[in-house]
């Protein structure tokens, strides 16, 4: 049966469920110097963000040694699990050890960030609606939040609903995430590769904050290099 993901207003109890449960920085203790995608994919990532113009402050979320800019930002900050793999990685300026299942309210102030791109790593959250709500405190005004991803995944971190659907599920899934925020625009969603490619697709989806949002509290600003 095919979901109409632009009415769905809950998910079934199972859906944030994952095969390994055990505490995520257990998993993500030892680097993983590697790219989960390959090179064409990784030129496509870097084309959106210089398509949308994603300059200025921006967070590259659940990050890690590399980060797919075609021409880097002017501040690019990370969030991610392992230090040692965002101390690798030669476009940041700053990073943070942060493990949004654990705490999905991001250490840092309202209105803080540019942009915000999140790459082939959305399906690991398992609380995303707070964590995209808490996204659009941290963005400033017309910021983005861009979701890249393609098939490949740790199936074991996986959470259940995104390994039980379709390429063109998981777009709806990550839209459906930005809808019931409550705090973005209408996503875009598109594939990012042509019908023909052979290698691992690619796939986009990304909203823009809503204007007139009220800010939270600020959060810490404690960064990490």
């Amino acid at each position: 049966m095919k979901i109409d993901w632009d009415t769905v207003q809950g998910f079934p109890p199972t859906f944030f469920h994952r095969r390994d449960d055990f505490e995520d920085d257990h998993f993500y203790r030892v680097p993983r110097l590697v790219t989960h995608i390959d090179d064409e994919a990784i030129r496509r990532v870097g084309r959106l963000y210089s398509r949308l113009g994603i300059d200025g402050d921006v967070l590259d979320l659940m990050s890690s040694w590399i980060s797919h800019f075609e021409t880097a930002p002017r501040r690019l900050i990370g969030l991610g699990m392992n230090r040692a793999e965002m101390a690798q990685n030669a476009a940041m300026k700053d990073f943070v050890v942060h493990d949004l299942n654990q705490d999905p309210l991001l250490p840092f102030p309202d209105e803080s960030i540019d942009h915000v791109v999140c790459c082939v790593s959305v399906d690991y959250l398992t609380r995303p609606l707070m964590v995209f709500g808490d996204i659009a405190r941290i963005l400033r005004p017309g910021g983005l939040f861009v979701h890249t991803f393609s098939n490949r995944c740790f199936p074991t971190k996986a959470i259940h609903g995104w390994l039980m659907t379709s390429d063109e599920d998981h777009m709806g899934i990550v839209s459906a995430y930005f809808r019931l925020s409550g705090a973005f625009h209408p996503a875009h969603a598109e594939t990012l590769t042509p019908d023909d490619h052979r290698g691992d697709p690619l796939f986009g989806v990304w909203a823009q904050k809503l204007s007139g949002l009220a800010s939270g509290r600020p959060r810490s600003t404690k960064t990490t290099r």
